[in-house]
């Protein structure tokens, strides 16, 4: 099916930022608890040996996503790992709470743009599950950004355009109401807007149902490579690995 750049809730300015934090809360929940990442370790150790940094950049990082879990698995061959969490909107509840989880996290509580970041702020940047939310112009910029800047890059996407992965998040409303008094920083909000007022699983279902719609595939991946002046100077791997309970797409770009 052709891509469809439809709108997302996340993504509308006027959303209250407390609605779009729990829905992140969620996404960052769900993604340390299962294993959806376990084949992508060996990617993000390849894209930090070949830049030579121990340090992560993490764009897009909404609530985190599941970088409490893979900073466990990283650091049992990077020891002196630092990651650095950063958004547009950033989510400073869950970064606080990420930061407790382990002593080498850090944030930026202002807004940080993944097409255009700071030239401080240095290391292999990443981005979870928030690439589709980037028309090809902006995604095309992020990653010419990261050329421009001699910044490696790593993405991954968890979805895809495909029947198996749109049914799966009509069904996640379920996941939101069975994990919803369990995800930390605890928030009686959140639970009035799942159970009394179930806005947060409504909105989580469109968009989830949307970010399928909207993921770049791997073709998709390389014509955006192919656009980009000086790719000559990276080295691009584009691909899907099976990881946990399902399958991850990738583009990993990392400097000659």
């Amino acid at each position: 099916m052709s891509r469809k750049h439809l709108f997302e809730f996340e993504d509308q300015q006027w959303l209250p930022e407390f609605i779009r934090n729990y829905m992140t809360d969620f996404l960052q929940f769900l993604s340390n608890k299962t294993a959806m990442y376990k084949g992508i370790v060996p990617i993000i150790e390849k894209g930090l040996k070949q830049s030579q940094t121990n340090q992560i950049i993490d764009l897009a990082s909404g609530g985190g996503g599941g970088l409490i879990w893979l900073n466990t698995e990283l650091r049992k061959h990077n020891p002196d790992l630092k990651i650095l969490l950063t958004d547009y909107f950033p989510n400073i509840p869950a970064f606080e709470h990420t930061q407790k989880q382990a002593d080498n996290f850090d944030f930026v509580k202002t807004q940080v743009d993944a097409r255009n970041v700071p030239e401080n702020l240095k290391g292999l940047r990443t981005q979870f599950l928030s690439f589709h939310h980037f028309k090809p112009k902006d995604a095309q910029q992020i990653l010419q950004n990261a050329i421009d800047s001699n910044s490696s890059i790593a993405i991954f996407e968890g979805q895809e355009r495909s029947f198996q992965s749109i049914m799966a998040m009509i069904f996640s409303p379920f996941s939101v109401l069975v994990t919803a008094p369990f995800i930390r920083p605890f928030h009686i909000g959140r639970i009035i807007f799942t159970y009394l007022i179930p806005i947060v699983p409504l909105l989580i279902v469109w968009d989830g149902v949307v970010s399928s719609l909207r993921t770049y595939s791997v073709e998709e991946m390389d014509e955006l490579v192919s656009k980009l002046d000086n790719k000559e100077n990276f080295n691009w791997e584009v691909g899907r690995v099976k990881s946990g309970p399902t399958k991850i797409l990738y583009l990993l770009g990392t400097r000659k």
